[in-house]
């Protein structure tokens, strides 16, 4: 199996509705599940400046490390997850 790294974009402030989705999810992938965690604020580093990054709409709010055999498999499991704005899907190498 290889190892799929998904980070999921976008903020809104969870519901009961969303966090339920979210455990469900978590289950029915469980056997997948490497490791997985979120983010809350952070800061970007440039050589020009450094800034801070609040919970948006367009923020990395959490990762998920899961176990698939083909990118094509990883996406089908990134697809059913309960995501705010979007999610990338990258092959660890």
């Amino acid at each position: 199996m290889k190892r799929f790294m998904l980070l999921t974009y976008g903020f809104q402030t969870p519901s009961p509705e969303m966090l339920s989705a979210w455990g469900g999810w978590q289950e029915s992938v469980a056997d997948r599940i490497v490791e997985h965690g979120g983010f809350g604020v952070g800061r970007e580093l440039s050589r020009a400046a450094t800034r801070d990054l609040p919970l948006a709409a367009d923020s990395v709010t959490g990762y998920c490390i899961i176990e698939a055999a083909t990118l094509e498999e990883a996406e089908a499991i990134a697809g059913r997850t309960p995501f705010v704005a979007a999610i990338r899907v990258y092959e660890i190498a």
